[in-house]
């Protein structure tokens, strides 16, 4: 079972929308090498999962990250659809025409035709898709499971080298603050996961350093990213066992294979931050409830908790002809 907290995995900063961002990041969410590849690869190779006693480490290790990787789902389509709150009735920079609900005789959506994917405005409301950056649908042909725990671990070890790749190039491709704070703790959490299947291929006896090289991104030149690596991040697994019952600990540890002097350990869960209820788009014909709806909700959530508060009442009312029957 999986349980949610209304949290984010990781805070996404604030700055003004930016379609073509957000549609650069939807490879990162739905392309070959995304966020939904990821958790869907680990989800499937965990439950597909054969061995004995002895390798649960390795499904542990495969549950964790795999359950991680929902979090990174969530977080990315979150900041897509945040980037992409940029319609004519946005309230942002008074400079900008945008702003500036028809002015000129312009369109409410103009915005969805100069530099998106206009699929964001005609099918998403404005939110994420999952889709890559050229609108391919996501597939799941991507998900590779072998059933043999050597070859999988390899083949994820490369799926989040590569996946670190080209966040680093996204990253390179926009200055807006929305878009990095999200891109470069998706570079950290990439190399943690790097760092996983590793070890855990060391512990096989592979060795992958000479067989995979990982490539060499630099990324700690990335202010963002260093803040991130200073504090460890990219050593730390998480076990979402909520029961603390993963072994994955038994894998996840020593010095790390990144050789950048630091230590593995593992921990349940992060904090997590605030989440937000994204505002209506009225333009995009995309509201929330109206009035008339609001009041029949409450109404009937008044009745039900009048219903609930008094059940041994009603209770009793109903027994009382069946006991004067029998009188």
């Amino acid at each position: 079972m999986y349980l949610h907290t209304q949290l984010l995995i990781n805070e996404i900063a604030a700055d003004e929308p930016d379609p073509a961002a957000a549609n650069a990041l939807q490879e990162g969410l739905g392309g070959q090498f995304g966020e939904m590849r990821t958790m869907m690869q680990y989800l499937f190779q965990s439950m597909n999962f054969r061995g004995d006693a002895a390798s649960k480490p390795y499904k542990d290790l495969l549950q964790g990250i795999g359950t991680e990787e929902i979090s990174h789902v969530e977080l990315i389509g979150t900041t897509i659809s945040q980037l992409l709150d940029g319609s004519p009735r946005y309230q942002g920079k008074k400079s900008d025409p945008v702003d500036q609900p028809g002015a000129g005789g312009a369109a409410p959506l103009k915005i969805a035709l100069d530099t998106s994917n206009i699929h964001h405005y005609l099918v998403g409301a404005q939110g994420a898709l999952p889709v890559d950056a050229a609108g391919n649908p996501w597939s799941g042909s991507y998900v590779y499971n072998s059933g043999n725990l050597v070859l999988d671990l390899l083949y994820n070890l490369m799926l989040e080298s590569t996946g670190r790749l080209q966040k680093c190039r996204i990253y390179e491709m926009t200055d807006n603050k929305t878009a990095r704070s999200t891109i470069a703790y998706l570079i950290v959490r990439d190399q943690a996961h790097e760092n996983a299947y590793a070890k855990a291929l060391e512990s096989l006896g592979v060795n992958w350093g000479k067989l995979l090289p990982i490539p060499k991104t630099n990324a700690e030149q990335f202010p963002e990213v260093k803040k991130l690596l200073d504090l460890g991040l990219q050593s730390i697994q998480y076990t979402f066992s909520a029961d603390n019952l993963s072994e994955a600990g038994k894998l996840y540890r020593g010095a790390s294979p990144s050789n950048d002097g630091t230590e593995l350990s593992t921990q349940q869960m992060p904090d997590g931050f605030p989440m937000t209820i994204s505002p209506e788009r009225k333009e995009e014909f995309a509201p929330g409830l109206d009035p008339e709806l609001m009041a029949l909700i409450q109404a009937t959530a008044e009745q039900e908790m009048k219903e609930a508060d008094s059940p041994k009442e009603a209770t009793s009312a109903s027994a009382k002809p069946a006991a004067a029957k029998k009188k």
